[in-house]
């Protein structure tokens, strides 16, 4: 299949614009994974840096992923991601029959950022437990998030969270029961490298920043969260 060489087309753009349809077509099944590109260049009759060029266009605006040595997949697309009174991880995930799992990327103790102390009814300076994690749905990322808990109240949180594997679980080893969540707040900005590396996206992708407050049984605030998402892959649904 040669392609059209219609004047003011480029020809990377033709082939993006004719994988774009596929993949909302969903033509490539359940692998979620484009052809090698030798066989895409073949197939559209062009050299191999036309088709990089296509699919980096696509990765740009959050189609596909591209992974070293092993291809190009598609991405799932939006995760309708439920804010309410009581907001899980992996409730959210599992309602949508999806498979979550959680990364840690780093776990230690700070003196607390004077927005951190101020939300968690700290004095500035005291000391913070700061979780930084990676959750995925079905292997793919889907937010970066940190975390932060008071150290006084929760000195063996690091363990119990290594141990459980969920904060929801580790609170409970730690005598929190249930909590509940008192405010978030979104907004969007551009990833910093940091973030876009995390994230698996290009640094020109929004992301969708989250600064959540949970309080415990008795309206004392016990977790500052701010997440990171990619604007193509989280939808926020705010429950009334």
């Amino acid at each position: 299949m040669n392609m059209i060489r219609a004047e003011g087309v480029a020809l990377w753009r033709q082939i993006a614009e004719c994988l774009r349809d596929e993949i909302s077509q969903k033509l490539f099944g359940t692998a979620n994974r484009l052809p090698p590109e030798n066989e895409l260049a073949a197939r559209f009759g062009v050299n191999r840096h036309t088709v990089r060029r296509a699919i980096s266009e696509l990765e740009s605006e959050g189609l596909v992923r591209t992974e070293h040595g092993r291809g190009t997949f598609m991405l799932d697309g939006f995760i309708d991601y439920q804010v309410g009174k009581r907001t899980r991880f992996s409730e959210n995930i599992r309602r949508l029959n999806m498979e979550p799992s959680r990364e840690v990327l780093q776990s230690f103790r700070e003196p607390a950022p004077a927005n951190v102390a101020k939300t968690l009814g700290l004095r500035r300076g005291s000391e913070v437990i700061h979780l930084e994690t990676r959750s995925l749905a079905n292997r793919q990322v889907n937010s970066l998030a940190s975390h932060y808990f008071s150290a006084r109240r929760f000195p063996d949180l690091i363990a119990a969270f290594e141990h459980e594997g969920s904060i929801t679980e580790a609170l409970k080893n730690l005598g929190v029961a249930d909590y509940l969540r008192k405010r978030t707040a979104i907004t969007a900005r551009m990833p910093d490298v940091y973030e876009a590396r995390q994230l698996e996206i290009p640094k020109n992708q929004p992301v969708l920043v989250a600064e959540a407050i949970n309080v415990d049984a008795a309206g004392k605030p016990l977790e500052f969260c701010v997440s990171r998402s990619p604007a193509n892959r989280r939808q926020f649904v705010v429950e009334t």
